[in-house]
């Protein structure tokens, strides 16, 4: 029987690109594994917010704890977003693959940003490090484990796309096994991505992209981040204005039926 990581890793080897949702909590892991996904990814900005606190707010060890949360929620595959990991050293980005495999993960990805706004992406050098740091470690691992890298330069005023480019060529080189670079908005860009590395790419979905054409780009994963999360809370919104502002409830039509929602969380026990 295959590990977790190994039916993770086929995912990546089938035809076309395929989607990887982010929940926030159990109740939307278990609800977007009803749907029929095969694989879950967290999201560390939604986690964040659904605790009421900024992106990069939560401690590593509550993150890991989350991890877990998910994990057994659903019998499904699930990567983790581990934001820069523990700490910038390359050991401590190899520590974050540890934990994250004895957390039960299929896979995590750790970013080149710092987390501080000063300095928001590690030098070229220790960035790459980091990365050959966190391949080796998920090398090492009994049992397979998709390693991730992220470049970050888009979600940091960075649009520098051949900087991004020559980021994940030096990260492909150091071993990661999946590419990212978030923030990508012109399928141009994408496919420029997709055709310089060899490893299989994901890219962060927007309004302007659909699973067809990111997959004729060349992306094999596509995932949302946050946008799930924006979602509810843009529901929540906009029915405590209607609520506050015109004195109506027609938010109500749309909500998700009591009785589904009773039905697959009894299914649970």
């Amino acid at each position: 029987m295959r590990d977790i990581g190994s039916i993770f890793r086929a995912l990546h080897e089938d035809e076309g690109a395929f989607v990887l949702p982010n929940p926030w909590d159990v109740g939307t892991a278990r609800l977007l594994a009803a749907a029929g996904f095969k694989a879950l990814a967290t999201t560390s900005a939604g986690y964040a917010f659904s605790r009421g606190l900024p992106d990069g707010g939560v401690h590593f060890e509550e993150r890991m704890d989350h991890c877990r949360e998910i994990v057994a929620a659903t019998p499904l595959p699930v990567s983790a977003d581990l934001e820069h990991g523990k700490g910038e050293s390359p050991d401590s980005a190899a520590e974050t693959v540890f934990a994250a495999e004895a957390a039960g993960l299929a896979g995590c990805s750790i970013e080149d940003a710092t987390g501080d706004p000063a300095r928001p992406i590690y030098d070229f050098s220790l960035a790459v490090e980091r990365v050959a740091a966190a391949a080796e470690a998920a090398r090492s691992l009994k049992r397979d484990f998709v390693f991730t890298a992220r470049a970050e330069n888009f979600l940091w005023g960075r649009a520098d796309l051949d900087d991004t480019i020559a980021r994940l060529q030096a990260f492909e080189e150091a071993g990661a096994d999946v590419l990212y670079a978030p923030g990508l908005s012109e399928l141009d860009q994408v496919r420029a991505v997709c055709t310089a590395v060899g490893k299989p790419v994901n890219v962060l979905a927007t309004a302007d992209f659909s699973v067809s054409a990111l997959a004729e780009a060349g992306a094999k994963r596509i995932s949302l981040g946050s946008k799930l999360t924006n979602l509810a809370f843009g529901a929540v919104e906009r029915a405590a204005r209607e609520m506050l502002e015109e004195g109506t409830f027609t938010f109500a039509q749309e909500v998700m039926p009591f009785a589904r929602l009773q039905a697959m969380f009894s299914e649970r026990g």
